[in-house]
């Protein structure tokens, strides 16, 4: 398998797909730090919101007027983890952590943009539109068909500018054309969606021979419809008859279970609003609510 992966529920992407073993691509941020030791800055999200000339500095550093965003400056697990709004100097005082730091708060759509990086420069974009739910939390992610120029022009240039050298996917989280963290990696979350296993060949060629070649006059808009539920149960996984029975639903493209039954809770990496359980690929956003509705009262019944 030439992704590495740890998270069981998304192997399923990559595991038909052939790899030489000294093809290392990560899904990881803990891998990709590794294994890019001139580019791994990028995960210094302070350094990442000065590169674009927003304000920002450490705890310890008073902002000068509020509304701002605080959150950690290096955050490998993701999820949101440690980030809130800060709207007065007691908001802030209460939220000091040592190694957080804040900067100018963004407004409008909070985008994911996976590209296909040649030494630094874009060959392939693609956006994922997160719906917020709250806290952290997202209902779904709208993983569209169409170009964004605002992301493309802003964020390639910075790219050309930064990352030169690299060649591989990065993934961009981006508010209002900004970028807000950066990894030297793709969103694992929806490969089936970008275009399945011929995504994952050209995905191959890319780290094996430093080439982007990938047909994707059929692209389609997809949905990534997630389901979290209340933190402090216990929950377990759906039987197996019904996941294969919620994957293969009309319009329904994949199914993930997205945690590990017999961890304890404060295990997995998850943000305030919720615990995530689920996700569920599809084209049809409709049938994607549907199976999340079937799994949400799944879980209900058999949660401690």
């Amino acid at each position: 398998m030439p992704i590495c992966e740890i998270d069981p529920w998304r192997t399923q992407y990559f595991e038909t797909v052939v790899c030489p073993d000294d093809v290392l691509i990560p899904t990881e941020d803990s891998d990709a730090w590794v294994w890019n030791p001139t580019h791994r800055w990028i995960y210094d999200k302070l350094a990442v919101a000065v590169s674009q000339g927003l304000e920002a500095a450490p705890h310890g550093v008073m902002p000068s007027a509020y509304p701002v965003f605080s959150k950690p400056i290096y955050n490998l697990k993701g999820m949101g983890v440690g980030s809130r709004r800060l709207q007065s100097d007691a908001d802030y005082l209460a939220a000091y952590r040592p190694g957080h730091f804040w900067s100018t708060l963004l407004e409008g759509e909070h985008i994911s943009s996976d590209v296909a990086l040649v030494d630094g420069v874009p060959q392939w974009w693609r956006h994922a539109r997160g719906i917020a739910s709250g806290d952290g939390t997202f209902d779904y992610w709208d993983v569209s068909p169409e170009a964004d120029r605002v992301v493309e022009e802003g964020c390639g240039a910075w790219c050309r500018k930064h990352l030169g050298g690299y060649t591989g996917l990065v993934n961009l989280e981006t508010i209002a054309g900004r970028i807000i963290e950066g990894h030297l990696r793709f969103a694992d979350q929806w490969p089936d969606l970008y275009g399945g296993r011929p995504w994952v060949e050209a995905l191959v060629r890319l780290y094996r021979d430093r080439q982007w070649r990938f047909d994707d006059s059929a692209r389609r808009r997809g949905y990534s419809v997630v389901l979290f539920m209340p933190h402090g149960r216990r929950y377990r996984h759906p039987p197996k008859e019904m996941q294969a029975e919620i994957a293969t639903m009309p319009g329904v493209s994949s199914l993930q279970i997205t945690f590990h039954e017999d961890w304890n809770e404060d295990r997995h990496a998850m943000p305030p609003g919720g615990f995530r359980v689920a996700i569920v690929n599809c084209w049809d956003r409709a049938a994607g609510n549907a199976a999340r509705d079937r799994l949400r009262s799944q879980f209900d019944r058999h949660s401690g």
